[in-house]
């Protein structure tokens, strides 16, 4: 299973509806999970520009990530930015091949 970090950045609509979030992140590890990404931790997060919340989480390829941070995206509240996060073994095996 690859690692992917999800950033998460409130559009207007859910910094209207903040008080609902908890709930929202519940449903949102729920829908991953249906969707084969393992949601590994959740974190609410400072000093980040565009982002306020993100997950760690794990799937099985690109694809499946991607098309999990795209419907959590459709539902308006939230804007994504995904990026795959290689473990310090992945890293080392991508560096000795140079």
């Amino acid at each position: 299973m690859a690692t992917y970090i999800v950033l998460f950045g409130y559009t207007e609509q859910g910094v209207s509806n903040i008080k609902d979030s908890p709930a929202r992140v519940e449903a949102a590890k729920q829908m991953f999970r249906e969707m084969d990404v393992e949601v590994k931790v959740f974190y609410l997060v400072m000093g980040m520009d565009r982002y306020d919340t993100m997950f760690i989480a794990e799937a099985p390829d690109d694809e499946t990530v991607a098309r999990a941070s795209l419907k959590i995206s459709s539902l308006g509240y939230v804007h994504t930015d995904t990026h795959r996060a290689f473990t310090e073994e992945e890293f080392r095996r991508i560096v000795s091949g140079l």
